[in-house]
């Protein structure tokens, strides 16, 4: 039997979760087809009977008694595991309906021996007539509906096909909720999507913005061998539905430099604290704005101290010097008046990681203090204003950036400082594999020469080497109540606490990222920013931190 995971990252994490493209995804299979290890059938064979374990996974109650099921199967192979599931189903006792979308004669190979398979027992419908599309919209008494149509392989835009477009649209049934019939299992990827993007493959600007209203959603998603990064990214989870993983039997591995992204998934025992003085753990520098804005940097130096820096200054301009040390125990804090005041002081070496930007302010003295900073050659963490105040000159910023340093730009700061880069992930994808937040967030790091964590529910962080890592904050892991002002604050904080640590940029950024999930997660609905920092020690507490 097929194993079938549903995605959920533990929380002792173990190793890494990689995320395939469409082309690598393919490119095993080809490699293991043809050394012998395994045939495309027995491949196909596998994902067909993975699919109705997951099933029955996911609705207990279907894996007895009579029901009914309207599969969909496409021109490629994922219409050919289409195939399987119906025969299978059939098997099992279900009623089955298929349609075929395309020329059967044109199908590859194993697909075209499945559709043999099922034609021996039972009929299949082209989709090209109006009758097709009548039926589509009378689902009355159908369980489940297949989406066999294109998977990840798509490469052109699913409205291109505006018979069953129209159809599915007008329908609805493609969006129902959880326990209302039918339920919609996608096979990959929900069709229409692409699987390397998790983005709608559309002729048109506006589809994007509105993708529900022209793809199938799934109420489950059953993915093959390995989760692909468009599961992860954009519009993936959101029309997913649950996503479970099944196990092929394909042992195939890509070559070491095949650039793949991973899930964040952190090294937890690197967290833990031997019995050092608190030197050992570093000193955090958080620099703040003045007058009224102290609140962002009093919220990233209380996640710098939680993380375990063993020392966090906060550094301001002298007049609010009391509205730091007056709302900030544990926080020490220290005047300045000007960007040398800021340099003279990181003469001491002890002070090893700086966190600037948070209510900062964008007036030039900003930029000479984020400049001061980076000169100082510490481990850094820019975000917030210490982005947004070089939007008209980001090649001066890119100059004075190195690999120690993090840069956290949520969307709109992103675009200000790659704008042609915002540009293209913002046009229509209209072929796959479309340009990705990855594509983006890669391509940034490496003009600025520093670690990016390109911030949103699809948290996408590379370095400038390229190394790639997401942090999803969807399926078992969603954590919508992190949408509060201040949340990001906190992040910088994590991560500049967990760089005065020891801990190398991208290693900071992933296990920062990671943290600050795990705390919205284990606080729940009603978290504001305060909260994030002060629910870490019960998140290190269940790791056994």
């Amino acid at each position: 039997r097929s194993f079938v995971v549903f995605r959920a990252l533990p929380l002792q994490c173990q190793g890494m979760t990689e995320l395939l493209t469409a082309a690598q995804m393919q490119a095993l299979e080809k490699g293991a087809i043809e050394r012998g290890e395994v045939s495309g059938l027995e491949l196909m064979e596998q994902a067909g009977r993975g699919t109705v374990d997951a099933i029955f996974g996911a609705w207990p109650e279907m894996s007895d008694g009579d029901h009914t099921a309207l599969v969909l199967c496409g021109p490629g192979n994922n219409g050919g595991d289409g195939y399987v599931v119906a025969r299978l189903l059939k098997e099992k006792g279900w009623s089955i309906e298929v349609y075929h979308l395309g020329d059967p004669e044109k199908l590859p190979p194993d697909a075209r021996k499945n559709f043999e398979r099922w034609t021996s027992s039972g009929p299949v419908v082209p989709i090209e007539d109006d009758a097709v599309s009548a039926r589509i919209n009378e689902l009355q008494g159908t369980d489940i509906v297949v989406d066999g149509l294109f998977g990840t392989g798509l490469i052109r835009p699913f409205n291109a096909f505006p018979n069953i477009q129209m159809a599915l649209n007008d329908a609805g049934h493609f969006s129902p909720a959880e326990d209302e019939y039918p339920r919609v299992v996608a096979l990959d990827m929900p069709s229409g999507f692409d699987g390397t993007s998790g983005r709608l493959l559309s002729h048109e600007a506006t589809d994007e913005r509105n993708f529900f209203a022209h793809a199938p959603r799934a109420n489950l998603t059953v993915t093959f061998h390995s989760c692909k990064s468009g599961h992860y990214l954009a519009a993936g989870p959101e029309v997913c539905g649950k996503l479970a993983c099944v196990d092929i039997g394909l042992k195939a591995e890509l070559e070491p430099d095949a650039n793949v992204v991973s899930l964040a998934e952190p090294e937890i025992t690197a967290l833990k604290k031997a019995s050092d003085h608190k030197y050992s753990h570093g000193h955090a520098i958080i620099v703040s704005g003045g007058v009224g804005k102290t609140g962002a940097a009093r919220l990233a130096a209380r996640g710098a101290l939680r993380v375990g820096s063993g020392l966090v200054t906060v550094i301001c301009p002298s007049p609010a010097l009391s509205e730091v040390a007056t709302q900030a125990t544990a926080i020490m804090c220290r005047p300045i008046l000007s960007s040398k005041d800021l340099a003279d002081q990181l003469t001491d070496d002890r002070l090893n990681a700086i966190c600037i930007g948070p209510g900062l302010g964008l007036d030039e003295d900003a930029k000479q203090l984020v400049l001061t900073a980076l000169k100082a050659g510490r481990s850094t963490v820019l975000d917030a204003d210490a982005l947004t105040v070089f939007e008209s000159d980001p090649e001066s910023l890119f100059e004075s950036l190195r690999p120690n340093t993090v840069i956290t730009p949520h969307a709109g700061e992103f675009r200000r400082l790659f704008p042609d880069i915002a540009e293209k992930l913002s046009a229509p994808a209209k072929a796959g594999p479309a340009y990705s937040k990855v594509d983006a967030t890669r391509e940034a790091a490496v003009r600025a020469g520093c670690t990016i964590l390109f911030k949103g529910p699809d948290t996408v962080i590379s370095d400038e080497s390229g190394n790639c890592l997401i942090n999803s904050s969807a399926y078992e892991r969603s954590a919508p109540w992190l949408a509060t002002a201040g949340s990001g604050d906190v992040l910088a904080g994590f991560i500049t606490g967990l760089l005065a640590r020891g801990f190398a940029a991208l290693q900071a950024a992933e296990t920062g990222a990671w943290l600050h999930t795990e705390c919205a997660i284990s606080y729940g609905p009603g978290l504001i920013a305060e909260d994030l920092p002060e629910e870490l020690p019960k998140v290190f507490s269940s790791l056994g931190v």
